[in-house]
Parts: C-alpha cells; structure tokens; sequence
C-alpha cells in the first residue's frame, strides 16, 4: 500500500532496469568527461523505488553513481569491477545497524551493479532510495548485461546466485 503511494504521488514511471523512477534534477552546468565522451550535464538525480519480486537488473553506468536509503526495507546492492574478476561485494543500504548496513554506498564508474530489497516477514515491501549520478546520467552511458555474454556467463559458473538480477 505505502509502495504505490509513493508512486502515485512521487509521479514515478517504470524503469528499464526494473522498479519505478522519477528524475528529480538534471545539472544546468556542463562538464567534459575525460574518457572521450560528449560533453554531460554535471549531475543527475533520480527517486527510484523497488516493490517485492523487482530488482534493478545488471548493469553499469559510465559515471559515479551514488545511492542513498530513503525508506522501506534495507536494499541488496552488488557491485563488481567491470570485467567480473573479482566476487560481487554485497553491500547492505538502510537505518545504520551494527551489521554493517550504511545509508549511503557510491558504485564507481563502469562497474556491474544490481539491486533488490532485502524482505524480511517485517519489513516494508519495498525499498525507496535516491540516486545521484556525476557526470550527469545520459542512457548512452548506460548498459545491460546480456543475458548471452561473456559477464553472464562468468556470472553463471562463480555466482549462480545472482544469475536471477540478469
């Protein structure tokens, strides 16, 4: 219930990745990113909320994302360096606890990243959070793992687990 009320009046619209999003701010300044890329709005900034069984799929952004905890149930977050030579680190975003579970984590430019909420019997279903992105979030800077290919495939045969966020 509280899940599509945030929804409805956050005005969200269903993400490509998984889950619900509403681009809040979109930097007027202009950067040049020193990878070769076009020049970039400096920053981004989006709302994104995931209900029970959605999760924000494998993927990567050319830029630093940060992600901060709003409300709801802790969220799962993975990372992993870009060619998935290390093992994902699981990392906890909610109410600070002794377990290590932070608001905050920022996810490095063009590493692999997903996400789920972290449902317990008591917990809300659904995780809200808040997603800022420097240089500024342009789709072109953004993709998928696929489903055929070669990070899925390491993905398979050393984390079997984490083959449902393709």
């Amino acid at each position: 219930m509280r899940a599509q009320q945030l929804i409805d009046t956050l005005k969200l619209a269903p993400h490509p990745e998984g889950g619900w999003y509403r681009e809040l701010f979109r930097s007027e300044a202009q950067v040049s990113p020193d990878d070769g890329r076009p020049v970039r709005q400096a920053l981004t900034t989006i709302y994104f909320l995931l209900q029970a069984g959605q999760y924000s799929r494998w993927h990567r952004v050319l830029s630093d994302e940060v992600w901060v905890y709003l409300e709801g149930a802790p969220l799962s977050l993975w990372t992993s360096d870009a060619a998935l030579r290390t093992p994902p680190a699981h990392i906890r975003l909610g109410p600070v606890d002794v377990h290590g579970t932070h608001p905050q984590h920022t996810v490095t430019a063009g590493r692999w990243q997903a996400a789920r909420p972290l449902l317990t019997p008591e917990s809300a279903g659904y995780t809200l959070v808040h997603c800022t992105v420097g240089p500024g979030f342009d789709f072109n800077d953004f993709s998928f793992m696929q489903p055929d290919g070669e990070e899925a495939a390491l993905l398979r045969h050393h984390w079997p687990a984490l083959v449902e966020l393709i």
